[in-house]
């Protein structure tokens, strides 16, 4: 008896750990609180873990398994140093879950796959991540009715920002400062093209910019963790949305400063706006917003086509409620949530998480040309009509948080008893992830 306590107390151990070890992927590739906190637990109970506790925030998971039985209790912690999205990661992870949670796999075997998991091959080559970011800005300076040559500009720009601001992160450069180089590159290039009264839409180069800066990950994942009851990890969640933000306005203002003292003759009128128009270009432009989000996000190939076509749904669905006078932000709340419904319907079909085609699909309607004219307003002078679109960008950011999340529930709601019980709230459930 007293050789099998040791041992039942090592599988105890070895489960809380890959417990812990899922968690912190799953958090690094961008899952909520809420369903990390569900995987660990799923994870825990599945290998005989019982009493345990699990406590998720934006950097730090927990778990903590006080046994009946008089053994000792153990807490263990895991931190989380880096975060990026990878979506493919993501759904290998949740497929593992699932495996675990059915009790097909030992828990070595388990160990085993999570560790091929860590140290898989990237979803698409290096240079393609690394062009990613860029074509998004190209992309997002179409919608906006920038044209070819501006795409063009917004994509070079776009690259040479981001290529700067990883040269600053070898060098331990803060990624606030990053950002704010990278938003700065962006709005160099356009008011150079003003300055030269190059005959385009040059401010469509800093929409371009600033949407692929923008966190549409996090700011949906504050919105999850809120409305799930994570007060404490929403609002760092907003926290970070916030510094992201600031690096961003900053970047372009201090342009626009310099721009404007300059004698550079930039107006409001230089504020770009996409055009609600379901014409050719604005319907490409989202098209490949979408695609080009989702190589960026590292979605899997096969689930790119989907993401992308979710793209020209949000925004031919955004632009028809507000050709029937819709106020912009009830127009961005009510698309979003119609794509979140319609992702989460493929993702289910497909078994896979929902956000791996809702977070790329909604590019089109991310705040960049709004940001920008507030920005630009302030600059000018125009304190409370800056005031006004700065406002105005957070609100529709939030109503694209909340949307989305508000479609993905409904599904939950109104799903399979299947799907009920796999997404019921963590302090209800018994079992299952």
């Amino acid at each position: 008896m007293s050789e099998t306590v040791p041992d039942a107390d090592a599988d105890a151990n070895r489960a809380i750990s890959l417990a812990l070890r899922v968690g912190e992927l799953l958090l690094a590739s961008g899952e909520g609180t809420e369903n990390v906190t569900n995987a660990m637990r799923a994870i825990a109970r599945t290998y005989g873990v019982r009493r345990i506790e699990a406590d998720v925030n934006l950097s730090a998971l927990t778990l903590s398994n006080v046994p009946d039985d008089g053994s000792l209790p153990v807490t263990a912690e895991r931190r989380v140093r880096r975060r990026e999205p990878d979506f493919a990661r993501l759904i290998a992870l949740h497929r593992l879950v699932g495996e675990i949670t059915a009790r097909k796999l030992p828990l070595a075997v388990a160990r085993r796959r999570l560790q091929e998991i860590g140290s898989r091959a990237r979803a698409h080559p290096r240079w393609v991540g690394a062009a990613a970011p860029a074509l998004v800005a190209a992309s997002a300076a179409i919608l906006t009715g920038g044209g070819p040559v501006v795409a063009l500009a917004a994509f070079i720009a776009t690259l040479l920002g981001d290529r700067a601001g990883i040269w600053l992160a070898r060098r331990g450069v803060a990624e606030f400062f990053q950002t704010v180089l990278a938003a700065a590159v962006g709005t160099t290039a356009a008011v150079l093209m003003i300055w030269q009264q190059v005959p385009v839409q040059a401010s469509a180069i800093v929409v371009g910019s600033v949407i692929a800066l923008l966190p549409g990950r996090p700011l949906v994942a504050c919105v999850q963790d809120g409305i799930a009851g994570e007060y404490v990890t929403a609002t760092a969640r907003l926290s970070e949305v916030v510094f992201i933000v600031a690096a961003v306005l900053s970047g372009i203002g201090i342009v626009l400063t310099v721009a404007v003292k300059a004698g550079v003759r930039i107006t409001v009128d230089d504020a770009p706006t996409a055009p609600l128009s379901l014409a050719a270009p604005q319907l490409l432009g989202a098209l490949m917003l979408g695609l080009t989000f989702a190589v960026a996000l590292r979605v899997p190939p096969k689930h790119i086509p989907p993401a992308a076509l979710g793209s020209v749904v949000i925004w031919s669905a955004y632009v028809c409620l507000r050709w029937l006078d819709w106020p912009a932000v009830l127009a961005t709340a009510v698309a979003a949530a119609v794509i979140g419904l319609m992702g989460s319907m493929y993702a289910n079909r497909v078994r896979v998480p929902p956000i791996v085609f809702v977070i790329p699909a909604i590019g089109p309607l991310l705040p960049g040309s709004v940001m920008f004219r507030g920005m630009l307003k302030l600059n000018l002078g125009d304190v409370l009509g800056g005031t006004h679109y700065l406002i105005a960008a957070l609100s529709t950011a939030l109503a694209i948080g909340a949307g989305a999340i508000l479609g993905i529930d409904v599904l939950r709601a109104l799903g399979s008893r299947d799907i009920r019980r796999r997404f019921r709230p963590a302090a209800r459930r018994t079992r299952g992830y």
